[in-house]
């Protein structure tokens, strides 16, 4: 009969006092027992028991006399928990009687064949126990402890397999786990240690491997082996016969295959030049043991499906061999005698790479990707100097490429038959078979998509015909239906669409105009919707990713873009919306050809396309109307061709406009209308047409808002007035409400479409002035008397964000209503973000945009607001600064930069700016310098406290920062600072001595430092701090680490722009 709870708690405690193992287990088999009502409690006590100081000293009864195995478990936990926390203060004779017991227990364990199957887990689990000892004791406490393990692994075969266990697991703790467990001087000693003592661990492996006919000793002996061979000196693998024993006895037996072979890649995958004339050898011999397995021709895809689970791990495995030996010595395969083991080992990777296994092709798919960059590199001799694998051997750069040239073939096929989807295909064949829209995006393909795009332009620059003889042929068989399927058919046209670019101009014509007449041929002969949408998607991917084509053949374009439309009538799922994005992408990249008059046409494309849109986008879902037109502002934003642009606007809005009539209209009539869902939905899906529309034409776009400006204020007004009834009647429930959260969506839209229109603004239609004159003094009323009435849960973020964009755009233009916008959103924004960290978060970052705008383009406006206000700009900065999320005191130090530049170029308010705020300043820096939870904003830190020091040491700042009643006579800034700083300094941080707090203040005083020196001698102080001393400090060198990664990326970047075909189309910016 199971324990209540109440006797699990009553046993629980008695255990303090009088321990018993049989009632610990009844507490235990509650705590695993799935359906046990008391297993909650069980858990509760036995955490509780943990925390005990003394429970460790029960440990050996727990394991001893237990009868349930996770008790006993429980027991080498609270062990193995002591030894990781308080080994160092338990005193010797209890630390060597712990050892003995666990080495004495591993012993009795592992001699006897029995016991160990029967208890292979808890064997497992002391060994595990042994280790964490090990990492305490070992080598100054315990030197014998190899010798001891060599010399009893020669009593027992079962003995000895334990021990391997045990080596294996110290060679992965201290080689492999160690970094962020153990302090460097122990590792380095460790390491040290092994090193020293391998001779016998190696002949200890020796013997084994020769005598031993125990197949599980044999196993674990080579994965022992396999853990050292990464670190071990090189003479006991190339002057032992150790690689003769790994592939000659190991390797050819499939029972032992996979460990010799994992052994085998280690070796194969070092460098050392000393050893390089062997490496051929190696690989020669290899092939030949690997060639009575299977042959380079066998079809590996079909043998990978059918194998065993061993056999499809030895391919992968395989896989990684070839990859490591490959990207360390192919350099040394490159020589006559050496070529056709090359050539052998590299058509072995070819059917390994055609196994369908994503990791096993990625491994696979890693050596491709670097062959064809360092062929392409030396065959260019653009980045020779640079080349990943420096084969510069001696041989004519074009004999290289020549060399390769069978086995590359052979890669183009499994490329182009294996391409993984692009980000831009929207239509995928789900799990059951079906074709679907695609819901979520796997960043794994994606990834891999990168990587197989960019091995696969480099190998169309090695051979352009080859690629297209293969891509042709393998569209012939899927025209032709010989070998037709969806897969075959969208991994072909997404190898198709990957290497744009990477063909001259005219081979690029030949190739797609047989691609796209085919492809089009074959989306009228097919039948059934999931065939036709297959098709579609392909059409629709490969035309995306060929603008320079398209823009070269009109013909051709307007025959792919009338067929979109087309594909915007096909209501198969994913199908509009691909066809609506490729529209949009082909407007951006070919814009000038629609709004120029072709020849044999009566005008622009454009005026076609906008008579016919209602007939167009009749079909369309509101978000897919609103990428179509979208896609036509990109063709009216192109100013290089003389058109009547804004009637053409006028033509492309009139559906939308005569909808908003209708609205009005009827709101004229009866403005409840309004507030009718349906008419909600409608004005938002209008207003995100409009912004989708804005935000392609531009500034254009000003006669088009003009003909509803007003009307969309009213809205506005209406919509925060109903907003504020149902909150006055019905309190902030309210903002739940349904038509409460639509109308504030419509709200949402209109201040969308303002900062949309802000940002865009610009000459000639929309110059700063007349922006500022004609459409900010009407918004300044509706929009910041509603934010500033609402309650804090119906504030908009949009509203800050707004302003902020209006400040940034027509700056010293609206200086003078900066005062009024900041009476309405400052001291209210300000106390709802200031009551902790973590409540309206948007509404946070938006106010410091605010802020850091005002102060960046309208800073005299600060000094007209009234005095409290100022000090409350200084507070929410230096409440920003101390903020733990990082682009929020990244944003106020900014500001407080900015801040203190600006007043130091204005000198009628600089002094009494600093007597009221630069000492506390300083202090409230110098806070979160010192916090751990503030290193990456060290950079600012920095620079913000040098700037402050300088000015008061060069006497730019002539007012007292002290009080002169309590100061003796004479005193200055200077020197009342310095005693400042030093008092604050030793007070709060006591572990510092004198000299290092004055030399450390003296330094920031010194003028003559330049930024880097003092920003050093601000790292120097930090780290002598006892709460970053035993910290990851990294973030104090985060503004070099991003240097350093801005700087790679820049070169990275250089470097693919130099190979035509490597930056996507859409990377490259020549929208025409």
């Amino acid at each position: 009969m199971a324990a209540s709870t109440n006797d699990v708690e009553q046993i629980a405690a008695s255990l303090a006092q009088n321990f018993d193992v049989q009632q610990l287990d009844q507490i235990v088999a509650a705590a695993y027992d799935p359906i046990n009502p008391n297993r909650s409690a069980a858990n509760k006590a036995l955490m509780q028991m943990q925390d005990t100081p003394d429970l460790w000293t029960k440990a050996d009864e727990m394991i001893e006399n237990s009868t349930n195995p996770h008790t006993r478990f429980f027991g080498l936990q609270v062990l193995d928990d002591m030894i990781k926390t308080r080994w160092k203060i338990i005193p010797q004779e209890e630390r060597n009687a712990i050892k003995d017991y666990v080495v004495g227990k591993v012993i009795s364990m592992s001699q006897d064949e029995a016991t160990m199957k029967r208890d292979r887990v808890l064997v497992s689990k002391l060994n595990l126990t042994l280790i964490e000892i090990l990492k305490q004791e070992w080598p100054h406490n315990w030197p014998t402890f190899i010798s001891d393990l060599v010399g009893s692994s020669q009593t027992s075969e079962v003995l000895c397999e334990n021990n391997m266990q045990i080596l294996k697991l110290l060679s992965e703790e201290v080689f492999d786990f160690s970094k962020d467990q153990m302090v460097h001087n122990k590792i380095k000693t460790m390491k040290e240690s092994l090193n020293s003592e391998f001779q016998a661990i190696y002949q200890l492996c020796e013997f084994v491997l020769a005598r031993s006919q125990r197949p599980s000793l044999l196993q674990v002996t080579l994965q022992t082996l396999q853990r050292f061979l990464t670190w071990i000196p090189l003479d006991f693998i190339f002057k032992t016969n150790l690689l003769e024993v790994l592939l000659n006895k190991f390797f050819p037996e499939p029972m032992f295959r996979n460990d010799a072979l994992d052994c085998l890649t280690e070796i194969g995958s070092l460098q050392e030049t000393s050893y390089d004339h062997l490496f051929p050898q190696f690989f020669a011999t290899f092939l030949s043991r690997l060639a009575d397995v299977f042959s380079p021709e066998t079809n590996l895809e079909r043998a990978f499906e059918n194998g065993s689970e061993d056999e499809q791990i030895f391919i992968q495995r395989l896989a990684l061999f070839l990859n490591g030996f490959f990207k360390a010595h192919l350099k040394l395969m490159e020589t006559p005698e050496s070529q056709t083991a090359l050539m052998t080992g590299l058509t072995y990777l070819v059917r390994v790479s055609e196994v369908r296994d994503t990791e096993i092709f990625r491994i696979c798919l890693e050596t491709w990707h670097m062959l064809s960059e360092d062929l392409y590199r030396s065959e260019h001799d653009t980045f020779a100097n640079k080349s990943p694998l420096n084969l510069n051997n001696g041989n004519s750069l074009r004999s290289r490429k020549y060399i390769y040239a069978p086995v590359l073939t052979g890669v183009r096929q499994v490329m182009i038959a294996s391409m993984a989807k692009p980000e831009e295909v929207l239509i995928v064949e789900d799990e059951n078979g079906d074709i679907v829209r695609e819901t979520t995006k796997d960043t794994d393909v994606i990834a891999q998509y990168k990587t197989m795009r960019d091995t696969l332009v480099y190998l169309t620059h090695l051979n352009c015909e080859d690629t297209e003889a293969i891509m042709l042929s393998k569209l012939t068989e899927q025209v032709e239906g010989t070998n037709w399927s969806w897969n075959n058919l969208n991994t072909l046209c997404w190898a198709i669409g990957s290497i744009s670019g990477a063909m001259s101009e005219d081979e690029e014509k030949r190739f797609l105009v047989t691609v796209i007449k085919d492809l089009l041929g074959l989306c009228e002969a097919k039948r059934g919707k999931d065939n036709k949408a297959v098709v579609a998607s392909n059409i629709m991917y490969v035309v995306g990713q060929y603008p320079r084509f398209l823009k070269a053949h009109w013909k051709f374009l307007k025959t792919v873009v009338n067929k979109l439309f087309e594909f915007m009538h096909e209501v198969h799922p994913g199908v509009q919306d691909m066809a609506c994005d490729t529209f949009l992408k082909i407007a951006t990249k070919c814009k000038r050809k629609f709004v120029t008059l072709q020849a044999d046409e009566s005008s622009p494309f454009i005026c076609e396309l906008v008579d016919n849109l209602p007939t167009t986008i009749s079909d369309l879902q509101p978000h897919q109307v609103q990428a179509f037109y979208e896609a036509v502002g990109c063709m009216l934003s192109d100013r290089g061709v003389k058109l009547d642009r804004t009637a053409l606007l006028a033509l492309l809005m009139q559906l939308p406009n005569q909808t908003w009539k209708s609205i009005m209209d009827r709101a004229n009539a009866n403005v409840d209308s309004l507030i009718d869902p349906g008419a909600i939905r409608e004005i938002i899906k209008i207003l995100k047409c409009n912004n989708r529309v804005c935000g392609s034409v531009g500034s254009l776009f000003t006669s088009q808002l003009e003909t509803f400006f007003m009307d969309m204020l009213n809205v506005y007004k209406i919509y925060s007035e109903k907003i504020s009834a149902a909150i006055t009647q019905q309190g902030e429930i309210a903002t739940q409400m349904s038509l409460v959260r639509s109308m504030r969506s419509a709200k949402k839209e209109v201040l969308r479409l303002l900062i949309t229109f802000i940002d865009k603004s610009g000459p000639p239609e929309a110059a700063p002035e007349a922006v500022a004159q004609g459409f900010i003094p009407p918004v300044l009323d509706p929009i910041l008397g509603d934010y500033q009435r609402n309650i804090a849960g119906a504030r908009d973020p949009e509203v800050l964000r707004l302003f902020g964009v209006v400040i940034e755009k027509l700056k010293n233009y609206v200086v003078n209503d900066v005062p009024r916008i900041m009476e309405a959103v400052f001291e209210c924004t300000l106390q709802m973000i200031t009551t902790n960290f973590e409540d309206f978060p948007e509404h946070r970052i938006r106010f410091f945009e605010f802020l850091k705008a005002i102060n960046a383009h309208t800073f005299s406006a600060l000094f007209s607001i009234p005095p409290e206000y100022q000090k409350l700009v200084v507070d929410s900065v230096v409440w920003a600064i101390k903020h733990t999320e990082r682009n929020i005191a990244d944003t106020g130090l900014d500001i407080l930069h900015d801040l203190l530049l600006n007043v130091a170029k204005t000198p009628h308010v600089a002094q009494g700016f600093y007597q009221q705020f630069l000492l506390s300043l300083i202090q409230e820096v110098f806070a979160v310098l010192t916090d751990r939870m503030h290193k990456s904003g060290f950079r600012m830190h920095s620079t913000i406290l040098r700037m402050m020091f300088h000015l008061v040491q060069t006497n730019q700042v002539t007012v007292p920062l002290f009080d002169t009643a309590t100061q003796p006579p004479g005193q200055t800034n200077p020197v009342f600072l310095r005693d400042h700083i030093s008092n604050l300094l030793s007070t709060s941080f006591p572990n510092l001595t004198r000299t290092q707090v004055s030399t450390f203040v003296e330094g920031m005083f010194d003028t003559n430092m330049d930024l880097a020196t003092f920003k050093q001698h601000m790292r120097d102080f930090l780290v002598q701090l006892k709460e970053f001393s035993v910290e990851d400090n990294s973030g104090l060198f985060g503004e070099e680490a991003e240097r350093e990664a801005r700087q790679r990326e820049e070169v990275l970047r250089q470097q693919r722009s130099a190979v035509p075909g490597l930056l996507k189309p859409d990377e490259v910016d020549d929208d025409l």
